[in-house]
This record gives C-alpha cells, structure tokens and sequence, in this order.
C-alpha cells in the first residue's frame, strides 16, 4: 500500500462501505423529509379549499341576508307611507264631516231666521251651545282633572290593545315577541327624539324670555322707571307726579310721605354732615409743605418756640410738581437783600479796621 492509497483510503473497503451507507441514511431521510413535507402541503391545500368553501358559502348567506332585510326594510317604508296616506285620508275625512255638519247648522239657523221673520218676533230665550264661544284649545285648558284622566284611560285602551297568545304556536310568539321588541325601539326612537325637541324649545322659551326682559327694561328706563318695574309679577306702582312738570317725580310714596312729615330737615341735616366730612377729610389728606430756612432760622419763628425735628428741617432742592412751591412775597425779599446789605457792609468795616491794625 502506497502513501497516496494510505491518505486517501480508496483502497480501503471498509471506508467505502461505510461511505456507501452514509449516503443510503442521508437518502432516506430525505425520502422521510420529503414525504412529510408532501402530506403537511396535502393538509394545507385541503385546510385552504375548505376555508375558500367556507368564505364562498358566508359570502351567499351574506348577500340573502342583505336581500332580506333590504325586502324587510322596504316593505316597512311602503307601509308607513300606506299609513301615512291612509291617516290623511282619515282627517280629511273627518274635516269633511266636520264641515258637512257646520254647513248643517248654519242651514238650519238660516231657516229657523227666515221662519222666525215670518211668523213675527220670538221673544223665547234660546239656550247657549256647550262651547260658550270657546275655541277648542281654550275648552282643552279648561277641562278637568278627571276629564283628562277618563280621556286618558281611553286613548291607552284604544292604543294598548290585549294580547291574545293562548293558541299561539311556538313560531307565532316568536313573531309576535320580535313585533313587540320593534314596536319598543320605534317608541324609544319617538320618546328620544321628544326630548330632544323639548329641549331645543326649552332654550327657545329661555332665550325669549331674556330678549323680553331686556325689551321691558328698556322700555322702562325710557319712561323713567326702574329698570326692573316692569319685569316683575304686578304692573309698576303708579306714580304720583303732576304732569305740568318739567321733571318727573321719580320719588316714590313712601319718600314723599316721609318729607312732608318732617324728613326734609332730617335729609338737609345729612346732607350738609355728609358735606362736612368730605371736606374735613379733604383738608386733613392736603400735602404739607415746610418753608425753606434763611440764615439756620424758619421764616415766621416766634421767640420761644422749640427747634424743627432735624428731619422736617429743610425741604427738598427739586420739589414734585404736585408738591406747592413757596415763593417770598416782594417785600419780604426787599428786606432780605437790605440785611445782606448790612452784613456786608459790617463785614468791609472790620476787614478794613483789621488792615489798619496790622500797619
């Protein structure tokens, strides 16, 4: 055996049946890998077809469902516009009747005035109608308590009919129970849609009712009233002023009364109090000035008065614009500049006293 067959082990044939069988496992267990990869497809194949199925078969039941309720749905409008018509048809009707009768009457009263001017006067009374002149929605207002309610318990009875489910079968009151279960949405819907209504006209009223107000108040402050005389439950008091005036009273009674017995003095009395203490405060609010010093000594000082507080000395070089400014009278400068005078001609006097003494 040479190196080369050594190395490489051709020449051996343990090696190759050992390659051999390595190759016939690998094989297999890709037959087994590959078999199963064809039954997991195989099952997601026929999972798909029955899920296509499945959505093809939803998709039919859908759509007669759709037709359905579109029949259902179409089949109620015809007949709320069937009832709608028919209950036209009934007022109709019934005003016709109403007018039939009305043309009756009045027919008959034409005749019985034709008679009557006939035969002569008729001096018998004739009896009133039940109405006395009344419209119907004054004689609605005035009717009872127990009117509405006897007139209530007939509307309920005629709208709330019995129900009669004793030989009903099972599929019946099944219809029966889903015609009550629309008949209580329909009514929910109409109880709803009354609120909201209600609503929308209660802030209608409100909103009135201010714009009224505000009407009233102007109105009343053109007459020279209060501006809530005419706002309130009862009409405003009258007032009791001459119309020769130029100005109107606006006092009311009560304050006149009071005047005429005695009030005036008692209202000139607080009024002049009231007078009295603003201009006190005014005075003792005033801004106080001190004037300036001439010489170390206040102007107007008397012998014997005490010292300025060290503080309230001098005022200040610039004062504010609102603050008075004190300026000396023409005389009281003139006598000023004739003390400067004085001083200065002291003063040459003892300059010229001590160059004497000095030579």
């Amino acid at each position: 055996m040479s190196d080369e067959e050594e190395y490489s082990g051709e020449g051996d044939p343990e090696f190759i049946k050992r390659q051999d069988q390595k190759r016939s496992d690998l094989d297999e267990q890709l037959k087994e890998y590959i078999n199963e990869w064809r039954k997991q497809r195989a099952k997601e194949e026929d999972e798909l077809k029955r899920l296509k199925e499945k959505q093809a078969k939803r998709k039919v039941s859908r759509a007669e469902e759709e037709k359905r309720l579109a029949q259902k749905k179409k089949e109620e409008e015809e007949r709320r516009i069937r009832e709608i018509e028919e209950k036209k048809q009934r007022d109709i009707e019934e005003k016709r009747q109403r007018l039939e009768e009305a043309e009756k009457k009045r027919q008959a009263m034409l005749q019985a005035m034709k008679e009557s001017s006939k035969t002569g006067p008729n001096f018998t009374i004739q009896k009133k109608s039940d109405n006395f002149g009344l419209s119907s929605a004054q004689l609605e207002r005035n009717k009872t308590k127990e009117q509405l309610e006897e007139e209530k318990k007939i509307s309920l009875s005629i709208r709330i009919k019995p129900l009669n489910i004793d030989n009903l079968s099972v599929d019946k009151l099944r219809q029966k129970a889903t015609e009550l279960w629309e008949c209580i949405v329909k009514l929910e819907t109409e109880k709803y849609d009354l609120e909201e209504r209600q609503k929308r006209q209660d802030y209608d009223l409100k909103e009135l009712k201010e714009r009224q107000k505000q009407q009233l108040r102007h109105k009343a402050l053109k007459k020279g009233l209060d501006p809530e005389a005419l706002t309130g439950k009862h009409p405003p008091k009258i007032q009791v002023a001459s119309k020769y005036e130029r100005r109107v009273d606006t006092r009311s009674y009560d304050d006149k009364k009071k005047l005429f017995e005695g009030g005036y003095d008692t209202q000139t009395a607080e009024f002049l109090d009231k007078m009295w203490n603003e201009r006190m405060e005014e005075f003792m609010n005033r801004t106080k000035t001190r004037l300036p010093k001439w010489f170390g000594e206040r102007p107007g000082k008397k012998k014997g008065e005490p010292e300025s507080p060290e503080g309230e000395e001098d005022v200040k070089a610039e004062p504010e614009d609102d603050e008075p400014i004190y300026e000396p009278e023409p005389e009281e400068e003139e006598v000023v500049e004739e003390e400067e005078e004085e001083e200065e001609e002291e003063e040459e006097e003892e300059e010229e006293e001590e160059e004497e003494e000095e030579e």
